[in-house]
């Protein structure tokens, strides 16, 4: 077992997050990641031990047109900000990994630099690929190159250069021995050679026990990529895909048969392929955007949370922000945001509610980062799924559906489950319990045995058997009479935002149900976090 395989990942592009600004002059260096420290504890607030961070290394523009490998880049600080940043995150258990832009350059990179002063006479002009003489660019470098995505900007290194290799190898032990990084994630790995990548992993495998590498990935077999010569992990854009229009679509089919496809890639094993599950990224629309069906939030995220593979939430998106892709700019998917603008936001809003409450379910079920994949029950609007392992279950039931829904999926031996997110307990009939589930929601069941554990899970609250009546309406759970650690209090915390965060989107569905919802409306509901106000509000409603 690594850290990644029980990684919950936090993604922050930190040129956007700082309000950097969108060109380098290469000036004083602006301490503007100093400014991201406070987030850190954000981070391990909503349940994530894992930070991707990048890019952060001296570029011109948007961070992946590196002119310096070794240097943090100006408009974020100097090395030593760097180095502070990353010991940070180490005291408070984050684990660290950076954007390693190794396909290509920026034309102010020395190597290129030195090309264009010295040209057939340079030392470098084979560190590029099909640099030729006779061209020309709208540079008027006086020669042509290739490029990566059709962009003179980007300049493709020739990987197959040994001293290109051995430059590259000695960055990443750069960062280790500078920054004490934990990963790196691989920019363009889908066009990276394979030989390259190995020479990669190698470094990996020395630099520091349990150095992850994880590739950017868009389409393919990606057991290609997930091996023990090459990288570790690829990022999931298949599973991307499907969760956003599988939901759009009302289609549990096409997430079903994606997950079972990739399971497949990996041996049908729990521990064949662990891929960098995500739902929006610096590259693509926010998720909130994404969705035709904005509550569908909550499913999508519980998916994303227990689907096999390691969650990643990019940052905003746990506040349920928009942003739009636009033809010609990724600024409305990079913005600058103000972490005291959401100092409230794990208590006030629901979708952070629901992050955090995730983030924690998973940190502490070992089933959830180690269990097999069986799928329980499918249909275009209903799935359900569990995840075993030798001593944990997790079983995850979702609805995409604007009408509650009735489900009886098989469970194994236990006789009592309690969800992990709403705190209902509910009796195993005959290997199978039957639940009920509300629209546009989901639950993650797990084993519950008064007065003892179940995996890492230890839970100080349950609920008493309910009439049909009395589920419709949540009821406050009793107290255990065992004294709560630290981490049922951890736990129980989250179970009370969870409920609160249900409360309030059963309240908004009755009220579109009768009419017409404000904005004033909907707010005046997520500042109401009082439990038995809102038991009462909905009460009103009958």
């Amino acid at each position: 077992m690594a850290w990644y395989d029980e990684a919950v990942f936090y993604h922050i592009y930190p040129l956007g997050l700082t309000g950097a600004p969108k060109e380098n002059h290469y000036e004083t260096p602006e301490h503007r990641l100093n400014s991201l420290i406070p987030w850190i504890s954000h981070i391990k607030e909503i349940g994530c031990n894992a930070l991707y961070i990048g890019p952060l290394f001296e570029s011109v523009g948007h961070g992946y047109e590196t002119t310096d490998y070794k240097k943090l880049d100006s408009r974020l600080g100097d090395n030593k900000d760097l180095t502070a940043f990353v010991k940070e995150c180490h005291n408070q258990g984050i684990k660290v990994i950076l954007d390693g832009v190794f396909n290509h350059t920026g034309r102010d990179f020395f190597a290129f630099k030195d090309i264009k002063q010295n040209r057939e006479n340079s030392q470098y002009k084979d560190w590029y690929c099909n640099v030729n003489f006779s061209g020309n660019n709208e540079y008027n470098d006086g020669f042509s190159y290739e490029n990566w995505g059709g962009y003179n900007l980007l300049v493709k290194l020739n990987q197959e250069n040994p001293a290109v290799r051995d430059y590259i190898c000695d960055v990443i032990r750069f960062w280790v021995s500078e920054f004490d990084i934990d990963g790196i994630r691989l920019d363009a790995a889908d066009v990276l050679n394979f030989g390259y990548m190995s020479s990669l992993r190698q470094v990996a495998n020395e630099v520091k026990p349990d150095f992850w590498l994880m590739g950017e990935v868009i389409h393919g077999d990606y057991s290609r990529w997930v091996n023990e010569g090459t990288l570790h992990s690829v990022t999931n854009y298949q599973l991307h895909k499907a969760l956003y229009s599988g939901h759009n679509d009302h289609n549990y089919f096409e997430i079903a048969h994606t997950v079972k496809r990739l399971y497949g890639m990996g041996g049908n094993r729990p521990d064949g392929l662990k891929l960098y599950n995500f739902v929006d990224n610096h590259d693509v629309e926010r998720i909130y955007t994404k969705l035709n069906i904005k509550e569908h939030f909550t499913p999508v995220h519980i998916l994303l949370y227990t689907l096999p593979g390691i969650p990643s939430i990019y940052y905003g998106s746990e506040f349920g922000i928009e942003g739009k892709k636009e033809r010609f700019s990724d600024d409305s998917l990079r913005p600058q945001l103000a972490l005291s603008d959401y100092q409230y936001a794990v208590t006030d809003n629901p979708y952070t509610a629901l992050i955090s409450a995730l983030g924690k379910i998973r940190q502490q079920s070992t089933a959830l980062s180690y269990g097999d994949y069986k799928e329980l029950l499918l249909t275009n609007r209903q799935y359900a799924f569990s995840r075993n392992t030798e001593n944990d279950v997790a079983i995850v039931t979702v609805n995409n559906d604007d009408n509650d829904t009735e489900m009886t999926v098989s469970c194994g031996a236990a006789t009592e489950y309690i969800g992990a997110l709403s705190g209902q307990c509910i009796t195993a009939q005959n290997g199978s319990i039957h639940i009920t589930l509300k629209a546009n929601s989901g639950e993650i069941w797990i084993p519950y045995i008064e007065g003892k554990t179940s995996g890492k899970l230890k839970k100080t609250k349950t609920i008493n058997s309910q009439s049909r009546q009395e589920k419709e309406i949540q009821q406050p759970a009793k107290s255990s009479p065992a004294a709560p650690s630290e981490t049922d209090n951890a736990y129980s915390e989250a179970f009370e935002n969870g409920k609160i965060a249900g409360l309030q989107e059963a309240i908004l569905a009755i009220m579109e149900k009768n009419g017409h919802v404000t904005d004033q409306m909907r707010k005046d509901v997520h500042e109401n976090t009082h439990h038995d106000s809102l038991i009462n509000w909905i009460k009103s409603f009958n």
